[in-house]
């Protein structure tokens, strides 16, 4: 009886000591964040991309490649990529952009004298007391104030994440980091896995892998779909003659990785300019039929071959993830908004089992 005493108290302040510390270093974590956000994000991207190009590395390196050579090809062929890109299709983009920027004013005011005759055409058609006099104040006063709005809000959006995003520094920071976090990936997980707690490093690692799989699986699978979305929606909308539609497409395709938002938003957009450009309805279809055809592609095939259940990241939390770590932490919080919320939800359905497990839920006592 005397040994026992001493062993429980000894176990609960190792337990305490456990807690404080876990306590200790997410407090530490938040404070680094929040003091040094604005410097980060070239190291946040660079960890990002070496997370997704490690797979190709490790295959090269078990053919027999060494792996600085490995890392130096694969950096090579992104770079490779990334400048056919820019060569190709950017200047393109960068003129209508600026384009687009300076019409903004003629558009919105042809775009609210348009949608009101719409209104007007729709109350001859359906008979004049079908259509509520809300509608029709919308259309005369209100369009215009809610186009310039979202113009206005595109705008400062672009603008504030310039201005946190130094392009300059990401393209001479992120590539040289990237690199030693390639090459140095395996020393640095397996340091972190000896810095793992005896007791409890395989509960750990199986967690660990589960968060990994998630992540990889999502990030694979939201690359393809935002990927073939921009190509749908740039190539469709370019097909049907819509000014801009090759940077509007692009633009909604790459936002897909928000649930929905990128597809509204090249909806509308799309909408409000082919009513510039050809007032009438049928502007308004053809556009419908592109992003209705690219939607139900993502739906039916794409999500469902690449991602399907395997993710476990219902779209609800995906956005009020993405939300949260803007407001947190701006343009950081959004790129890691998606691996901490994978986390928690590991953790969570984790802890959950255990809880059902627990006398605590089945009101029996402990044996």
């Amino acid at each position: 009886m005397s040994n026992t005493r001493p062993d429980i108290s000894e176990a609960r302040r190792l337990q305490w000591q456990r807690l404080a510390l876990l306590a200790a270093l997410l407090v530490a974590l938040w404070l680094f964040l929040r003091l040094f956000s604005s410097i980060l994000t070239p190291f946040v991207v660079a960890a990002g991309l070496a997370y997704f190009l490690d797979p190709a590395v490790g295959r090269m390196a078990r053919i027999g490649v060494r792996r600085s050579v490995g890392v130096l090809l694969i950096l090579a062929a992104v770079g490779v990529a990334l400048t056919l890109f820019a060569l190709l299709l950017y200047p393109v983009i960068s003129d209508q952009t600026i384009a687009l920027a300076h019409n903004l004013p003629s558009y919105i005011t042809t775009a609210q004298r348009d949608f009101a005759h719409l209104v007007s055409d729709l109350e001859r058609r359906v008979g004049p007391g079908m259509v509520s006099t809300k509608l029709r104040d919308i259309a005369a006063n209100q369009a215009g104030e809610i186009v310039s709005f979202a113009g206005s809000a595109a705008s400062n959006i672009i603008g504030s994440g310039f201005a946190l995003v130094n392009v300059l520094t990401l393209l001479i920071i992120t590539p040289i980091v990237t690199f030693y976090f390639l090459r140095d990936w395996p020393g640095i997980v397996a340091h972190i896995d000896s810095w793992l707690p005896r007791r409890y490093e395989g509960a750990i690692r199986e967690q660990a892998g589960e968060i990994n799989r998630i992540l990889a699986a999502w990030l694979r699978g939201q690359a393809i779909c935002c990927l073939v979305l921009a190509a749908v929606y740039a190539g469709g909308l370019t097909i049907i003659g819509l000014n801009f539609g090759l940077t509007i497409g692009l633009v909604a395709g790459l936002l897909s990785f928000i649930p929905y938002v990128g597809t509204l938003l090249g909806v509308i957009t799309s909408i409000l300019l082919s009513l510039t450009q050809n007032p009438g309805w049928s502007g308004v279809i053809q556009v419908s039929i592109v992003f209705a055809f690219g939607q139900m592609l993502n739906d039916y095939v794409i999500q469902p071959r690449f991602l399907g259940d395997r993710v476990g990241l219902p779209a609800v939390w995906v956005i009020f993830s993405l939300f949260a770590g803007a407001a947190a932490f701006g343009f950081l919080g959004i790129m890691l908004a998606v691996p901490v919320t994978a986390t928690l939800g590991v953790l969570a359905r984790y802890w959950l089992r255990r809880y059902l497990q627990s006398p605590l839920y089945k009101d029996m006592p402990e044996a």
